[in-house]
């Protein structure tokens, strides 16, 4: 018999929880071999999330909710998640349902069979064209420039063993990729491939936006790839070499040749570009700095208000729940 935990991050996913839970129901009773254990941290959600798993918990006696203090990101809030599981194995899964729960039967076969890491990796998308065109060629740079083993469509949804568990939150990082995390570990992955339906109307709209979706972008190079730098810096071997160029051609001309060089708007074209190139490289070179400068702080990567148990528990405060974890360790 294994304890099987599920972490489920809440951002503003007040319309899907019922009907997440119920599906997570149905794979614990088809698992009854296990004792499960639904995890669900409330991001600092705005909208009625946290009521509606409160009004869930007093019917499950195996869901625990943990509330951080305000919103710090959907990786914060796995992270969190990691910190409490007490599973022998710890899945994660989005709120919106567009991950099927189903396949945690299969993925719990896996893990069963002596994978410590099994992917749920996305054989399609159904989303807009313009959505899954930059996914498609985010994730391809990120296997050409980063980790390879990156499945071609990438994955959100996975399953860890204990062991794995216990190496991801011992890494304290301010700013992880926890997929790219979960792959840089070593494990060799056991991939089960599903296609991601759209987001049902009903759960209305997701809150990952743009500006969201280019910090995960960002994040995820800067921590597994040395690429921007070296791009970065090939930029400014390129345009050096062009300068050096431009300046012997018009010295050549004006002395060989004895040609007047002229030529106001090519002048600020030159320049227009290598100051250009010049703010690019310190702009890259700044979100290396920054996130440097961001682990050297040591701030807490997220910080727990409260988790309440299930069936009518008394919640427990931030310091109780880190004196579960340490004498859970």
């Amino acid at each position: 018999m294994s304890l099987v935990s599920i972490v489920v991050p809440v951002y503003h996913n007040a319309a899907s929880l019922a009907d997440l839970l119920a599906e997570l129901q149905a794979v614990a009773a088809r698992n009854r071999g296990d004792i499960f254990e639904f995890i669900f941290v409330d991001d600092g959600s705005r909208d009625e999330s946290f009521a509606v798993l409160q009004a869930l918990a007093k019917d499950e006696p195996r869901l625990r909710i943990v509330r951080l203090s305000r919103n710090f990101g959907s990786v914060a809030a796995v992270m969190a998640g990691l910190s409490l599981a007490r599973g022998d194995c710890v899945a994660d899964i989005s709120a919106d349902l567009q991950d099927p729960p189903a396949l945690l039967h299969d993925m719990l076969a896996q893990w069963r069979a002596g994978s410590k890491l099994v992917l749920a990796a996305r054989r399609g998308r159904d989303d807009p064209f313009p959505t899954s065109l930059l996914a498609d060629v985010f994730y391809a740079l990120f296997r050409r420039f980063a980790i390879a083993s990156m499945p071609r469509r990438g994955f959100d949804f996975w399953l860890i063993d204990r062991q794995v568990v216990d190496m991801v939150n011992g890494i304290q990082e301010s700013n992880a990729y926890l997929s790219g995390l979960l792959l840089w570990l070593g494990f060799e992955p056991a991939v089960l491939y599903f296609d991601r339906q759209a987001r049902p109307k009903q759960y209305g709209q997701s809150m990952w936006t743009l500006r969201k979706k280019m910090k995960y972008f960002i994040d995820s190079f800067v921590a597994f790839s040395h690429f921007p730098v070296r791009l970065a810096t090939s930029l400014g071997i390129v345009f050096s070499l062009l300068g050096l160029a431009y300046a012997a051609f018009i010295v050549y001309r004006q002395l060989a040749l004895g040609i007047r060089v002229e030529g106001w708007a090519s002048l600020m074209v030159v320049a227009l570009l290598a100051a250009g190139a010049q703010l690019l490289i310190l702009g890259v070179l700044g979100e290396y700095l920054w996130r440097n400068l961001d682990e050297t702080r040591r701030r807490p990567r997220f910080v727990i208000d409260q988790v309440i148990e299930g069936a009518d528990a008394a919640p427990q405060s931030a310091s109780d729940a880190t004196s579960e974890k340490a004498g859970a360790t």
